[in-house]
């Protein structure tokens, strides 16, 4: 009989797991290029936070349901297999493991041994030593047991949400860019120009909210999961809304609308601007523990997936293997750590990245079109959450996902073309796993 997870997990664990994976390092980062694609207009760039979190809360919301309902290890992957098949549910972990997780650990690593050069000075190869060594430290974390590598998780979550909001806190008290926002709050333009500035700014603001999903990967390991795990994705993805609005706010009061629209690296900024360089390097201290908190996020789901796919024998078999001590998919963590290692050490992530990570949206939005698939063949089934106003949330939620993958094709359709190409290379590795599981079947089926 095939072993288990252990279920280890509970509500608070995935509350700030999904918190601590997707806030990396993009609050502190990106705020100005939205507030600029929203035309310097602070009620606008709000709203588009605002809306862009409430999507990502529809989205929660559907998987909350199908985890619930069958609250396996892989999430995602497990939907897509059973509404869809097993082709494309394979293409998912395959783009997963390959680029998408891997190359967003080793965009983590890099980040983290780059700003760890603002505290200290760093030679090119230990800054390349240091991303290195964050991924092994992250991996031994979570080979150790998910018990402990959660215990971490929450930790670090809880330290950069206080950061954050002591940081959003102080520059809101001791700044005064907010009385100049007078006239700036919206565009004097009519209903279509208000749409238009939101559609320009929306794209960049999902990103910001993606990685929520990768909680599903870890619904196998959750205590009662038919309650614990809607409950959760709810009240993680309502808390990332109201993290992300207070920032915004607190970097304005701190520059002024034009100060952040200039800025790149708006939080360091409006702390050294208010307070001086070692509060800048207090905040560089609470982005260096933001970033580890969300590899350690990917490193605690994304394996489950790989782990999932092994037990379908469509992967490599060793990353079905649980280790015997510490209960963990331990082979498949270390594989995927060790590519995201070489794609750090090398610094080829960055392109395939770029290129494959809008395909991401394809599969979230195949995910949450699963509930119809289970809805219609399993009328009958417990579930003990049904997403809310059904069937109008899932739909959203996919035409929100449908847009950002159809403005990269209209807007880069190049990058697209290569995204997709790199996705459909796992095709002849599936063919090749799908004809051993049917040679297998068809000889088990012939044996006496």
């Amino acid at each position: 009989m095939k072993q288990d997870l252990p279920r280890t997990l509970t509500q608070t664990d995935l509350v700030l797991l999904l918190v601590g994976t997707v806030i990396g390092s993009g609050i502190f980062l990106v705020p100005g290029g939205v507030l600029q694609q929203s035309g310097g207009h602070i009620g606008l760039a709000l709203m588009v936070w605002l809306i862009g979190g409430i999507l990502s809360l529809l989205g929660a919301l559907t998987y909350g349901e199908l985890g619930a309902m069958n609250p396996a290890a892989g999430g995602l992957y497990v939907y897509m297999r059973d509404a869809f098949g097993r082709l494309p549910a394979f293409l998912y972990g395959w783009t997963l493991f390959f680029v998408i997780s891997s190359g967003s650990v080793a965009t983590l690593a890099v980040a983290f041994a780059r700003y760890a050069e603002q505290l200290i000075d760093l030679s090119p190869l230990v800054e390349r030593l240091v991303a290195v060594g964050m991924i092994v430290v992250v991996a031994i974390v979570n080979v150790l047991g998910t018990r402990k590598s959660a215990n971490v998780q929450n930790w670090t979550t809880g330290i950069k949400v206080a950061a954050i909001i002591v940081m959003s806190l102080a520059l809101i008290a001791f700044g005064d860019g907010l009385g100049s926002v007078r006239g700036q709050a919206w565009p004097d333009v009519g209903a279509a120009g208000l749409v238009a500035g939101l559609g320009t700014a929306m794209i960049g603001v999902l990103w910001a909210y993606e990685g929520w999903q990768y909680v599903t990967f870890a619904a196998g390991e959750t205590v009662e999961p038919e309650r614990n795990f809607p409950r959760a994705m709810l009240i993680g993805t309502s808390a990332l809304i109201a993290i992300y609005l207070l920032p915004n706010i607190a970097y304005i009061a701190a520059l002024g609308p034009d100060g952040v629209v200039r800025s790149d690296r708006v939080a360091s900024e409006a702390v050294t601007a208010l307070m001086g360089p070692t509060a800048g390097n207090l905040i560089a201290a609470a982005i260096l523990i933001s970033i580890f908190s969300a590899a350690n996020g990917l490193t605690l789901t994304a394996p489950r997936v790989y782990f999932a796919m092994a037990r379908d024998r469509v992967f490599f078999s060793r990353l079905a293997d649980i280790h015997p001590r510490f209960g963990t998919p331990a082979f498949a963590i270390v594989a995927s750590s060790a590519w995201a290692v070489l794609l750090a050490a090398t610094g080829t992530f960055e392109q395939l990245l770029t290129y494959v990570v809008f395909a991401g949206w394809i599969f979230y939005a195949l995910g949450a079109m699963s509930i119809f698939a289970y809805r219609r063949r399993r009328p009958a089934a417990k579930r003990p959450f049904s997403v809310p106003l059904y069937p109008l949330t899932p739909l959203l939620f996919i035409l929100a996902a449908a847009a950002i993958v159809l403005n990269t094709v209209i807007a880069q359709p190049g990058r697209a073309l290569v995204g997709i190409a790199v996705v459909l290379l796992g095709a002849p590795a599936y063919l090749f796993w799908s004809s051993k599981l049917n040679a297998s079947a068809r000889t088990a089926g012939g044996a006496p």
